[in-house]
């Protein structure tokens, strides 16, 4: 009896294919899950100085949009001058 060990396939290739078939099927049922820790929804939540805040910026924004808001460049020209000289 002659035995050849070229002519003998030790793997099946098409046993590769079934294997990453089979892998990508147990990777599609796991799902991303995401956690948010107690102090980022603790920062998420609205504060009584974000609402006091919003409450001005839209008094701001009606003052623009109505033409009666005045800016006072003595006001802001002081403000200028003093960060410049106390950095």
């Amino acid at each position: 009896m002659k035995i050849n060990p070229y002519n003998s396939i030790p793997q099946n290739p098409y046993r590769k294919q079934i294997e990453k078939t089979e892998k990508a099927a147990t990777t599609e049922a796991k799902r991303d899950k995401v956690e948010i820790s107690s102090e980022a929804l603790s920062m998420q939540q609205v504060t009584k100085v974000e609402k006091e805040r919003q409450e001005k910026v839209e008094a701001l924004k009606k003052q623009i949009a109505s033409g009666e808001y005045k800016v006072d460049s003595k006001a802001i020209a002081n403000k200028l001058y003093d960060y410049w000289n106390n950095n």
